[in-house]
């Protein structure tokens, strides 16, 4: 997909609110930076300069990067019935007696295959209030078990994805101290996804400058994956705004069972994707897109990849076992589908035309974003393990 400008689209990203929201995740006593694997053995194997894999499977102790979005929406709506800026207060301010005497009880419904949920209700929790979670039909019970011990409500529904998103609408529209925190955007409702994606921000923010300190002033290439397409577009606005004169290229990786953005792009206009949405990348079985992170990802990414199962589960297995002198990385199903989709590139013949359309050769770095690590950890032994969905064509 062609790339038009994207300026009018890109201050939600902007390098002033990305500082914002991760000098306000710094106030967390929890917070630690995660690390930037360095795949150097890897990247001289396929001929490339550099291949990088941000590891959120560090973040927060969750095994997820999805905390940053959510804590962050959290933090600016308290902030706002403060009367405040989320730059004027912090952890130890939103935490206080005071804080909580002013606010009473507020009620986060929120819908997840997981990470998400899990980071709203740890935030909620941490914030002293409460939080209600609903997953898709066929959620894993571990994910479920995960919420429920950060003091959820929380609940597996009969619903797709989609569905289960209006149904915690409709609950929070019918609770006088709810409030919906939905990591996607509809029309009427993008002001909380918008601070969502800037809360995700943190992560590349991050990235950005530990990419500086291991000698590599910008990467040429972002693999970036999808559900509904925040953290695509968070990553995207981000590194076009910091790099206006000569943008990464951006690859977009959706599973195939819930490629709406792909298909928009095709389409040039946003559409969904019905149906069960069935895929082991869970946390990508979206098939309505976010609206705002659309306006970014329609002007400034390169490709929107439709990718099958196998392709998630090769990443996994290249990242769990690396070659000897890189640090392996434990990424999910959804975590590691843009390292298989790199890997199958460089290596299989068959996609060298793609290959050749990304322009990558001796001089590209590749950065990678793993987003969850072994959140299931049945699947994931199932995969690396046991040799679940192998390899085949694309």
């Amino acid at each position: 997909m062609p790339k038009t400008d994207c300026s009018k689209s890109l201050s939600l990203m902007s390098a002033a609110e990305t500082e914002t929201a991760c000098r306000f995740h710094r106030s967390f006593p929890q917070y630690g930076e995660t690390p930037l694997v360095n795949l150097s053995r890897l990247a001289a194997y396929f001929g490339v300069k550099g291949i990088f894999v941000k590891d959120e499977s560090f973040r927060f102790d969750l095994n997820a990067f999805k905390v940053l979005g959510g804590s962050y929406a959290i933090g600016k709506y308290i902030a706002r019935q403060l009367g405040k800026e989320i730059s004027e207060i912090d952890y130890n301010t939103l935490v206080s007696d005071g804080t909580k005497k002013k606010l009473g009880d507020i009620t986060f419904y929120t819908a997840t295959d997981g990470n998400h949920g899990r980071g709203v209700a740890w935030a909620a929790n941490r914030l002293r209030q409460k939080s209600v979670v609903l997953m898709p039909r066929g959620s894993s019970q571990i994910r479920l078990q995960n919420i429920l011990a950060e003091g959820a409500d929380a609940s597996i529904t009969d619903l797709n994805y989609d569905d289960a998103v209006r149904l915690a609408n409709k609950k929070a529209s019918r609770d006088p101290h709810g409030v919906m925190v939905q990591d996607t955007a509809w029309e009427g409702y993008e002001e909380i996804p918008g601070w969502i994606m800037q809360g995700y921000g943190s992560m590349s923010f991050e990235a950005a400058r530990q990419l500086k300190e291991a000698g590599f002033e910008r990467p040429t290439h972002i693999f970036v994956q999808a559900g509904v397409g925040s953290l695509a577009g968070s990553v995207a606005g981000y590194f076009t705004g910091i790099f206006p004169d000569n943008p990464p290229k951006v690859v977009v990786t959706e599973a195939s069972a819930a490629d709406c953005l792909y298909i928009s792009s095709l389409a040039g206009k946003l559409v969904g994707v019905k149906g069960n949405l069935t895929t082991i990348m869970a946390g990508l079985a979206c098939g309505e897109g976010n609206t705002i992170s659309w306006e970014i990802l329609k002007n400034c990414a390169d490709f929107f990849v439709s990718a099958p199962d196998w392709v998630a589960s090769r990443g996994m297995r290249v990242l769990a076992v690396p070659l000897k002198g890189d640090n392996k990385v434990i990424s999910g199903e959804s975590g590691a589908v843009t390292a298989g989709l790199l890997f199958t590139l460089l290596r299989d013949a068959d996609y060298r035309d793609f290959r050749e359309a990304l322009g990558i050769n001796a001089d590209s770095v590749a950065l990678l974003f793993s987003t969850e690590g072994n959140t299931d950890p049945e699947k994931f032994r199932d995969v690396v393990w046991d040799g679940e969905f192998p390899s085949g064509n694309m």
